[in-house]
């Protein structure tokens, strides 16, 4: 197929997305790609888990794979002009209570890499309880995500990529069951010849609503993906304490499987603000469609992701007190959000062709570690759509794959988002 007939539409401009074409449009400078989303790319709010204030870039993994992806996000971001000024190579300070410090170690040491030690005391204060072993990394850090997203979205728009701002009710089909495009909740059909769902939380509701339309059950994720939620929160330092924190490294409270999720803390922002995210993430199980139950966002063009109740609430203050104890405790809670992505039962991304179409492929499930392989994540989707994806990885990232049990994965969502909202706060 020449460049100029080539075709994509990618739904979905996070990070996912917009490296996926980012990387097509290097290779295909003639191709047709289209990026569609619900929300402007340099829009002041979006729903995209890709958006957002700052987020952790490591490539302290005890996953071999995701290990070597991260020293190859790495690299990409101290070196290349397009993302290096978003990159802040902070440092990370793990507490971790398992192995995993040792695994991270044994991988850097596989891959022939080194880490490089520092820790500056910010932690003194913090919950040290049943922590077996703490890795210290100089190398890792963290970015402006949204600056980030934006900057590079804007880049390829000028090297040829479409955009277009909608909302995708369902897939379309032709005559043999083939994926040639989406149409929109107006209306409008949008067409290609490869269609890649890089859709996050909305990626089960899209395709039950594409199920349904098309008779195509085989087309529904089942438990292949469950939408989570997760609080985040932030604080405003005062000019006297911003000095002090302000080169500080990204915290880490790791727990065992059957404690829950990992608790981070990231270094101030420009506008002096320091971020957290907490230990509960849920899920929100609905009925999508008559006798269709699946867990997916709330509904409304911004998922609800600014209403925070006092549960929520909670969640930020105990991430804040078991980093920084009495440190922290007259710190004001200034900003809320609640973040959505989409997860496997495992953590392991879907990158993959849909088994029940020819033409349409799926590249998401970011578990909430996805954003840190932004500039190289593409490669991998490119790879696939073209065949050429390493064996290991097309098992591991495969659409049919053998479901793993999600109580063995800390981040997998345990609870009910109906849950985290008893005494609503009327006043958000």
């Amino acid at each position: 197929m020449s460049s100029s007939s080539r075709s994509y539409i990618i739904v979905g401009a996070g990070v996912f997305g917009v490296s996926t074409a980012y990387y097509l449009i290097k290779k295909y400078p003639d191709a047709s790609i289209t990026l569609v989303d619900r929300d402007a790319y340099d829009a002041d709010s979006r729903v995209a888990a890709s958006w957002d204030w700052n987020k952790v870039v490591r490539a302290d993994y005890d996953d071999i794979v995701y290990c070597h992806m991260g020293l190859e996000a790495q690299d990409i971001f101290e070196s290349d002009p397009l993302w290096q000024p978003y990159f802040h190579q902070t440092g990370i300070y793990w507490m971790c209570r398992t192995d995993y410090a040792q695994d991270v170690i044994d991988n850097y040491q596989k891959l022939g890499r080194k880490s490089d030690l520092m820790y500056g005391g910010l932690f003194d204060d913090a919950d040290y309880t049943d922590v077996k072993e703490v890795l210290i990394n100089k190398t890792s850090g963290w970015a402006a995500a949204g600056d980030c997203l934006v900057a590079v979205t804007r880049a390829i728009l000028d090297m040829g990529v479409k955009y277009v701002t909608a909302e995708v009710n369902n897939l379309v089909f032709d005559g043999s069951g083939q994926c040639t495009g989406v149409r929109t909740v107006k209306g409008d059909i949008i067409k290609a010849s490869h269609t890649i769902l890089s859709t996050g939380a909305y990626t089960s509701k899209l395709l039950e609503h594409s199920a349904r339309s098309s008779g195509n059950s085989g087309l529904q994720a089942g438990s292949r993906i469950v939408a989570g939620g997760i609080t985040t929160g932030m604080t405003k330092l005062s000019d006297e304490l911003y000095p002090k924190y302000a080169k500080m490294p990204v915290g880490v409270q790791g727990y065992r499987a059957e404690q829950g999720p990992f608790i981070g803390s990231l270094p101030p922002t420009k506008d002096k603000e320091l971020k957290w995210w907490g230990q509960t993430i849920f899920r929100n199980t609905q009925e999508v469609l008559p006798g269709r139950f699946i867990s997916m966002p709330p509904s409304g063009s911004d998922y609800k992701q600014w209403d925070i109740s006092p549960k929520m609430r909670q969640d930020i203050d105990h991430a804040n007190n078991v980093f920084y104890g009495n440190r922290g405790k007259t710190w004001k809670m200034e900003k809320h959000r609640v973040c959505w992505d989409a997860f496997t039962s495992n953590g392991d991304f879907i990158i993959s062709p849909h088994s029940a179409s020819k033409g349409l492929y799926v590249a998401t499930c970011g578990n909430f570690h996805g954003w840190k392989f932004f500039p190289v994540v593409g490669k991998y989707v490119v790879q696939m759509l073209e065949g050429d994806l390493p064996d290991n990885l097309v098992q591991k990232w495969a659409w049919d794959r053998e479901q793993t049990d999600p109580a063995l994965f800390p981040d997998h969502p345990r609870i009910e988002m109906k849950d985290m909202l008893e005494q609503r706060d009327s006043r958000l």
